[in-house]
């Protein structure tokens, strides 16, 4: 039976996900980096849900690794039907205060290893009846964001590439959706080392894993190209749209002051 693989799949959204499609009757392929917890989630689904689940630690960021998921399947006989790419993180503050390896480190993981799955799974998701790539995008893709800028373009790339792979894949069997959550209580803000003032607007307005996995679950298997998750989220995108980009700009920067 085909598999659902997600990457960055041991915590949040990631996590959230593998339940709601193990509820569903879903085989999973696991990926991410600490093999501890992707034993024990595996364990869990596994009793939980009565299905199958394997699971591959590996660091997104490193070179070559998109192409070691692959190979990965390839030996295991895992035929893919749905490609969950939601691994990603964010560094917040000014761009020059972090190390240019960080910066490239997200950036391999955030675009370069999401490019390369979708490139290297397509062949085989072309040959399923009904196969699915979900990417996971952000609400920070709607508009520039001073002090947290090269997280919010790395997810416009995840939707624009997304909205474009779904138009040229129109007429196949494979479609494409990319999500875009707002605030999710995940540990996002601990690793991106979001400040105080930025935690608490979170804090106003988070959505649940399980929340943001539903809605991310049922408009793939809807065929939906783009959603964006929570009413709050789905206004900011209007408002992004509709303001001049200088003072959207300049109120998404001051809440990571």
């Amino acid at each position: 039976m085909p598999y659902a693989l997600i990457t960055g799949a041991s915590r949040g959204i990631g996590l959230a996900i593998a339940d709601e499609l193990a509820r569903r009757k879903f085989d999973l392929l696991l990926v991410a980096r600490s093999e501890t917890v992707l034993a024990q989630e595996s364990q869990r689904l596994i009793a939980g849900y009565g299905i199958q689940v394997h699971f591959l630690a590996v660091d997104l960021a490193g070179q070559g690794a998109a192409q070691q998921v692959v190979d990965w399947c390839s030996k295991g006989s895992y035929a893919v039907q749905m490609l969950v790419n939601n691994a990603g993180y964010g560094l917040s503050g000014p761009f020059e205060s972090q190390a240019l390896s960080k910066h490239l480190n997200m950036l391999a993981v955030n675009n370069t290893a999401l490019v390369e799955l979708c490139y290297l799974f397509l062949p085989q998701l072309r040959q399923q009846t009904r196969a699915y790539i979900l990417n996971i995008g952000s609400s920070a893709a709607y508009q520039a964001i001073p002090r947290l800028s090269l997280y919010a373009a790395s997810k416009s790339l995840v939707l624009q590439f997304s909205r474009g792979l779904a138009q040229e894949l129109k007429r196949s069997s494979v479609t494409v959706t990319c999500v875009c959550p707002g605030a999710t209580d995940t540990g996002f803000v601990d690793r991106a080392q979001i400040g105080e003032k930025g935690r608490k607007a979170a804090e106003r307005v988070n959505m649940t894993p399980a929340e943001v996995a539903r809605q991310a679950v049922e408009a793939t298997l809807s065929g939906q190209t783009e959603v964006v998750t929570g009413a709050l989220n789905k206004v900011g995108k209007l408002i992004a749209w509709l303001l001049p980009k200088g003072i959207v700009e300049k109120t998404a920067g001051s809440i990571y002051e």
